[in-house]
């Protein structure tokens, strides 16, 4: 029997904790053909001003500098040395404060914990988890994808829930992302979020022969697995995969954003949003789980960068393109109430994957952040049960 349809609210821009109004007032001002072509006026201005803007510090930088004075190539060296400093100091400082996650969250009782870098497809340094029965024989391992803005050591409780069930429990932390390398918050592309999740599991298949592997995603982090999953070799280290609110189905405040994103994401990719809305929306119905989710240093709270948000959106719009082409065993769980990413994305791919293996549940009235609702323990137990089923009906 097929689900209900559900209302959703059209998205604005993105699908990270909040909703970031890309030109908020784009909707009350373009809606006339004259407004969007005074817009694209406008629009071809700016660049042209910044092409004109280029050429002539080209032409500056021709002319030989004043002996008394500094070149602007070396100023401008300078400058990007003490960037990447500062970078590469707020790293340390976050992959410090990532350790001390699993001393808060876990105990030796629940598992055997543990943290290590692995080098990803660009050899950026990520920080990994891992969370291991420390009796039983292990069904299998589960890992996970957080999403966008948050990091790995938010899911200790719900790898603990898999433990006491034996299974092991993996987790890395993105590019840019917790105590991985990278500008907190920014994103250069999807595609090695997608490439380094591939090469993560490989690695994990390596280390525990013979034991399925799942992987799961959440919210941007669904959209990762769900492409990683399309590749023939990544699909066939898979058992299957589990999305929670996937990205699927994202869309710009208006179409003339996306038609100008692509340039801005190349002129200014790592540009904050500065008119974001800071109050968000609710992303759980657990007052205390929106506290601990703000209040931790190591969730991004800024504003979202240009580039984060445009591989957002390319991503969804490949995904969604390309239902038809998805053909590994998955369970999607999604929120009626959830209006960060759309229901209406994970209906649509249960109706149009090709897989022989898939089932989609709709909880009602649940919000964004299913594994830190209420209801949390229900929802893992939901997806454990899958893994369980998915397990034996490959043995039978």
């Amino acid at each position: 029997m097929e689900p209900p349809a559900i209302p959703v609210e059209e998205l604005t821009s993105g699908a990270s904790n909040r909703i970031i109004p890309v030109c908020r007032n784009l909707h009350r001002s373009f809606f006339s053909s004259a407004s969007v072509r005074r817009a694209l006026i406008f629009l071809q201005s700016i660049i042209l001003s910044l092409v004109l803007h280029l050429r002539n510090c080209q032409q500056r930088h021709r002319r030989p500098s004043p002996p008394s004075s500094p070149s602007s190539s070396s100023s401008s060296k300078q400058n990007f040395l003490f960037r990447r400093r500062e970078i590469e100091e707020d790293v340390l400082r976050r992959r410090a404060l990532a350790e001390d996650v699993p001393m808060l969250t876990s105990s030796v009782e629940d598992g055997d914990v543990s943290t290590f870098l692995f080098y990803g497809t660009g050899r950026n340094a990520l920080f990994c988890r891992s969370w291991i029965p420390v009796s039983g024989e292990i069904r299998g391992i589960l890992i996970i994808i957080h999403g966008l803005n948050e990091h790995s050591g938010r899911y200790a409780d719900f790898a603990r829930q898999l433990n006491s069930c034996n299974f092991g429990v993996y987790a890395m932390d993105w590019i840019g992302h917790g105590g991985s390398d990278g500008l907190h918050g920014y994103v250069p592309s999807l595609d090695l979020v997608v490439a380094d999740t591939g090469s993560f599991l490989e690695k994990i298949k390596l280390d525990h022969p013979g034991t399925p592997c799942f992987l799961y995603g959440h919210s941007t982090g669904g959209a990762v697995v769900l492409k990683a999953s399309t590749y023939p070799y990544i699909e066939e280290l898979l058992e299957g995969i589990i999305l929670t609110s996937p990205a699927l189905r994202v869309s710009p405040s208006h179409p003339i954003v996306g038609a100008v994103a692509p340039l801005f994401s190349l002129l200014a990719p790592k540009y904050q949003f500065k008119g974001a809305n800071k109050r968000g929306i609710p992303v759980s119905r657990d007052p205390a789980a929106l506290v601990a989710k703000y209040s931790d240093p190591l969730v991004y709270t800024g504003p979202m960068r240009i580039r984060t948000g445009h591989e957002i959106l390319r991503i969804s719009s490949y995904l969604t393109r390309n239902f038809r082409s998805v053909t590994v065993p998955f369970l999607v769980l999604h929120g009626s109430a959830d209006k960060v990413t759309n229901p209406l994305g994970s209906q649509d791919l249960y109706h149009e994957a090709a897989s022989k293996y898939k089932h989609l549940k709709l909880y009602d009235g649940f919000l964004h952040d299913l594994l830190f609702e209420p209801e949390r323990e229900e929802i893992a137990q939901d997806i454990i049960d899958w893994m369980v089923r998915k397990l034996s009906f490959h043995h039978s």
